[in-house]
This record gives structure tokens, sequence and C-alpha cells, in this order.
């Protein structure tokens, strides 16, 4: 058995796909709008929704009061719990059941081995939301294939699950001309049918527009940044190492830790924590990383800070201070294991990873502490972080579906999005106490049937606010959330920022390349003068003329940032 804990802090498929130990629902980062520049029933096909056409199409916001939590949401944060839980006192957030009886079938990524219909879980949530959903789980390592093959076809479940990741090429376009439009059931004061639902802070659900119309259901996640420069306390403790606060420190204190013959290294790659030390514009989506400078758009890949931050990467990996296996790149192995046993210290990735590799090594390694740096300023100073997307995991409803399977679906989405602390976040997050889980001293531990029934099935359908609470190691749900309030201080929204965009298909390709050539850089395979070689190629072959389309975008819907 395995202590599990909830948290939704945010996935994307980097963290989704990070470490299997975060079992819970760690699901992906997104921000509010997709829509229309013209006002058919099917909306535009390109472009997005904001401003006052935006305001028409938004639930109304009620938040809700039936569990206050112990660290309040700031600065984009979760919202954290940190107490043992109590099964006596949890609170009930749907008094009645919604649903009707009906029959859902939900097409969603799954990782891992999906366990069989009709299970003790299944059969429960199902029980307690009075809907009987079936599930069609697919690989989450090649849903993109197979959700481009069904929304291809005339035979479209009556809801599919669509993360932000895998809305590329002809995805959005189908969005819009496959899905429903919600906001009849949902756009202001309707959503008070449905009080979880209505709970789900705006942000997340402006990201929900596509093709001018409310389509989605969201799984809203922190605006604060999700990468964290994660590294081994208990051996900092030990030798007696300073936290860096600068990119020189940090340069001087890598080579103090590295000894190769001894196999130890400072680090894994540090690209994503260069980024944010530089002050580089998100490249986890294409909009985030344009930002207005002094009236023109500017592109990250543009700014002397993307090369800057490239350039210090390298010089890491020059110095011989990164692990060899960063070397392998994409392929390289998972990093828990020799992160456990001490053979680099220092890594960057999803801020789930905190607690998967604590809950990982509680029991075999007990001296193990994982931590998070804050980020520092390249020179010394403050950081300039950018904001992440409010909302990554969205569930659509067939635009064939009937009134009574939509509100069927409704009924599903207003249980998943419960609340912590209430009984419906505990059916849908942990199963059926006894059979999914045992609570010890205010911990609760799946089973064996719980580790195999209780995954990634409800939560795809809708959440609650982004949440961290982890009951077994409650001083690591603190950490987190106070690095993000911390952190989310030094957070800037850029000028895309909660907007759902789609691109005209005609530029779709033409950034691919800049990841691998990132790395390329970093290992030393190719220079810095490639990428301004890249970047200049970019603007001739159209990244002037998508400047151009995005900042008719702006000019024509303003900016959802505030």
């Amino acid at each position: 058995m395995t202590p599990n804990a909830a948290s939704s802090p945010a996935p994307s498929r980097r963290s989704f796909l990070a470490s299997s130990a975060v079992a819970a629902a760690a699901v992906a980062g997104g921000m509010p709008l997709l829509a229309a520049c013209g006002g058919s029933d099917t909306g535009s096909r390109e472009g997005t929704t904001s401003g006052k056409d935006a305001k028409k199409l938004l639930p109304a916001y009620v938040a809700s009061n039936v569990v206050a939590p112990d660290i309040p949401a700031r600065n984009g944060s979760a919202l954290g719990f940190t107490a043992k839980l109590d099964l006596a006192t949890l609170k009930t957030s749907v008094p009645k059941k919604l649903g009707k009886g009906g029959k859902v079938t939900v097409m969603s990524p799954f990782w891992g081995s999906p366990p069989k219909q009709g299970n003790a879980y299944y059969r429960a949530m199902n029980d307690l939301i009075g809907v009987d959903v079936v599930w069609q789980n697919q690989d989450g390592n090649t849903y993109d294939q197979k959700l481009g093959a069904v929304l291809a076809s005339s035979d479209v479940p009556d809801v599919v699950v669509v993360p932000g990741w895998n809305m590329g090429g002809k995805i959005p376009s189908a969005i819009i001309g496959k899905f429903a439009d919600l906001g009849p059931y949902l756009s202001g004061d309707a959503v008070k049918e449905y009080p979880n639902l209505a709970a789900i802070p705006t942000d997340a659900w402006q990201r929900s527009l596509f093709g001018g119309k409310l389509r989605g259901l969201p799984m809203p996640t922190p605006s604060a940044p999700s990468m964290v420069p994660l590294y081994r306390q208990d051996i900092f403790a030990k030798e007696g190492y300073e936290l860096p606060k600068s990119c020189d420190e940090f340069m001087a204190l890598a080579k103090e830790i590295t000894n190769a013959r001894a196999k130890r290294w400072a680090c894994l790659d540090m690209k994503w924590t260069a980024f944010q030390a530089f002050g580089v514009l998100s490249g986890s989506e294409k909009p985030l990383g344009w930002n207005l400078v002094d009236g023109k758009l500017v592109n990250r890949i543009e700014t002397e800070e993307f090369l800057e931050a490239l350039e210090w990467s390298r010089k890491l990996f020059a110095a011989g201070v990164v692990h060899p296996d960063s070397k392998l790149g994409k392929n390289a192995p998972d990093p828990g294991p020799k992160f456990a046993a001490g053979e680099f210290l220092i890594y960057p990735n999803n801020i789930s990873q905190w607690w998967g590799r604590t809950a990982e090594q509680a029991t075999q390694n007990p001296e193990f502490k994982i931590w998070g740096m804050d980020v520092w300023g390249h020179d010394g100073g403050n950081p300039t972080l950018w904001a992440e997307q409010p909302a990554g995991i969205f569930a659509f409803v067939s635009k064939k579906a009937s009134e009574s399977v939509i509100r069927d679906v409704l009924a599903v989405a207003n249980v998943t999005a419960a609340p912590y602390g209430t009984k419906e976040y505990m059916m849908t997050n942990y199963g059926v106490e006894g059979t999914h889980y045992t609570v010890k001293d205010g911990v609760p531990t799946k089973t064996d049937q719980g580790n195999i029934e209780v995954m990634n099935a409800y939560v795809m359908v809708a959440s609650p606010a982004a949440t961290i609470a982890h009951p077994d190691f409650p001083d690591v749900a603190k950490g987190q959330v106070e690095w993000q309030q911390r952190m989310g201080a030094f957070t800037r929204k850029s000028s895309f920022w909660g907007m759902q965009i789609t691109e005209p298909a005609r530029y779709t390709n033409l950034s691919n390349d800049v990841e691998q050539l990132e790395d390329d850089i970093v290992r030393g395979r190719k220079k810095i003068s490639d990428m301004q070689q890249f970047v200049s190629d970019w603007k001739s072959k159209g990244g002037d003329k998508l400047r151009d389309w995005y900042k008719k975008v702006l000019d024509d819907n303003g900016s959802a940032a505030s």
C-alpha cells in the first residue's frame, strides 16, 4: 500500500507524465479563452474571445463556503490544506443527486492500466451522482492520435476530455465543430444550479471559451509558476551548502558540489530554471510566448534574455557540473533513483514532484528531504516570472447530445468539482472507505484495490479550484503553497495570458524545431549563432506575419490579463 495525497497543482503533459508517484490529481495548466473573430453559429476557426464578449458568456462566480482552506490562495497559488483528515467532519457539498439516471460515455486519456468497467469505484461514483458513466479510457501517451481519429469521425462519445497539450493541428477547429455550447446551462446565473461549478474561478471558465461559445468544463490550475528548482535539503544541511541567489552563485555552488570521480554532480539540465532566472517569456504554450513591449509584440525567442539563458545553461554543461544522464535529453531515464542516491542534488521539475519524491522515499530513506529553492534573478535581484494558464485540461460534450445527457454530464461535473474536505471530494479522489482507502491518524492510505481502481478518471471531467492537500506530509503541502505565493509575488501576466487562442493553420509548424535547438545549444552540439539564424529564418518564413496577426487579435479583443 502506498500513502496517497490529493493535489491538483497543475498538470501539463510534462508534469502529468513526470512522476508515476503523483497518482492523485495533478493535472495541467491553463487559462482563459479560445474563440471567435466572427459571429456565426460555429464561430471562427481562429482567434479568441475576450472583453465584453467574454463577460456575457461566463458563469457567475459564487465562492464556496463549504470548507475553509488552511492556507487561502494568494498571488495565483493553489489553496492549501495542512490539517489531518477527519472523516467524521467531512462536509456535504451536493445534498441531492442531480443526475437523472441516464447513461453517459466519456473518452479520456489514462496513464497506466485502466481498471475493469463496473468496478467498485465506478459503481460508487455513479450511485453518488445518479448517472451511469461508462469510461472509454485511452492510452495517454498516444492520446493525440486517438483523439484525431475520433474527432474526424461521426461517432463521437458523449464527453471527450482534451488536454491542452493535445490541442495542436486541427483539434481546435474540431472542438468548435463537434462540441456543444454549454452557455444556456452555465452562463451567468444559470450556473448556480451547480454550486461547485459556480465556485470554479472565472479565469478557468474564460479559458474554456472556444469558437465564441462556452464549450469546455475546466480543470483549474494555479497561475503561479509550477516549475521548481528541487534540491536535496538534507544533503545541503549536512554539507553546509548555501542556497544560491544569483546565476554566478549557482555556478560556484555547482562546482563545489561536483565530484565526478565520486559519482556526484550538482544538477540535471537547468534550462527551465535559467528561463525563470533571466525572465524569459513562457514556452509552455505559443500565445504565452508573445508580449507587448513599447507598443510592439515581441516573441520570447527574439529576446536577449532567451539567448542569455541558453548560454548560461550551456556553461553548466561545459563546466562538467551536469549529470551525464542529462546529455541524453528527452530520453534520459527517470531521475528519481539517482536523485535519491545523491548522484545529483538539484533539478527543475513540476511542483508535483515535491510530494511525489517525498512519498517515494518516506519508508526506505527516512533521511531524504526534498525541497524547493526560490527562483533567483540572474544578477542577484528579484526574478521576473510569467504566469501560467489557469486551466489546462477540458471536458467537452458532444453537439449531438440531448439536453438530458448534457444535464447528466453537468451533474457529474458538479460532484467531481466538489472542494477538498467534502464527502464528494473524498469519493472522487479516494473512492470508498475500507475498500479503496483506510485512514489512520488522519492520513488516508490507498489499498491495493484503490491503487488499481481510483486513478485518473472522474477528476478529468471537472475539478475544483486548484488545491494542494497532503495529509500524509502536511509540511510539504505548506511548503508548496508558500513557494507558489512567494514566487507569485514576482509573476507577471503576458499579453495573451488567459486567452484560448487558435493560430492560423499556416503558422502551426513555424516554431516546431525550437525546443530541440535549445537542447542542442545547451548540450554544446549547436551554437548561439544557430539560434540567431533560426530566429532570422522564423521571421522571414512567417514570424513577422504571425506577429501582425497576434497584434490584430490584441487590438480587436484587448488583453485578459489584469
